[in-house]
Parts: C-alpha cells; structure tokens; sequence
C-alpha cells in the first residue's frame, strides 16, 4: 500500500502569467467618491464678523473639516470674541476635536481625529 496516493504536483492550481506590457489608462478610471466639495477632510476658511455667525460657519467641523475662522473684523470687541472663542471650544468638545488660536486674527478647530500642534516650526537661515 502507497504512502501517499496523489503523486507530488497534483492539485495546484496553474498560476496565469501576466504580460510585463500591460498599461492601464488613468485617464479612463472613474472614482465613485462624490463631490470633492463635499468631502471629509477638507481645510475651509471662514470669516466671522458678529456671534451669529458662529453656528453657519461651523457646520464644516461637525462633517469633519478642518476650519480656519478669521475673526480680524471683530478682534476688538473682547466681549464677542469671548462668546465666539466659548462657543468654538464646545464646538470642538462636541466633535471630540481640537481648537488652537493662531496669530492675532485666525482660530483653527479640528474634528475628531486631528490633534493641533501648538509648537511653531521655525525657519531661518543656515
């Protein structure tokens, strides 16, 4: 009685080679993604010029969207910037994000899953 009764060989499959000179056209692929307008992901820049603006201007955030706010038309009144810049953290909190200010007129708040660095990265010359 045989050891092993299908001889070494039997039973693999037969792999297809395939032609080193296959190209593929990139211009014929089609992504279903959507509109790149609407996408995640994106940076969008915003203004805000009075506290009422805040809950349009932040509806990027919660489709998760980093947001740049420039705030210069009302830096100085410290009273609305003081409700904008609280309702801004809750924004983040909300969306588990973060919110950092920049300079003296920007805001930026990131959704979930982006930290912001607080550290500058400084050029000079060597």
């Amino acid at each position: 009685m045989p050891l092993l009764k299908k001889p070494f060989g039997r039973g693999k499959e037969e792999v297809e080679t395939v032609e080193s000179d296959q190209y593929i056209d990139l211009g014929q692929l089609t992504f279903d993604e959507g509109s790149p307008l609407s996408g995640k992901g994106m940076v969008k820049i915003a203004e805000i010029y009075r506290y009422e603006d805040v809950s349009a201007v932040t509806q990027p955030v919660y489709n998760g969207n980093i947001l740049l706010i420039d705030y210069s038309a009302i830096a100085n009144d410290s009273l609305t910037l003081k409700r904008i810049t609280n309702e801004l953290k809750s924004v983040a909190r909300d969306t588990n994000g973060d919110v950092a200010a920049i300079g003296r007129n920007f805001i930026v708040i990131a959704p979930n899953g982006i930290k912001i660095d607080r550290q500058k990265i400084k050029g000079g010359f060597t």
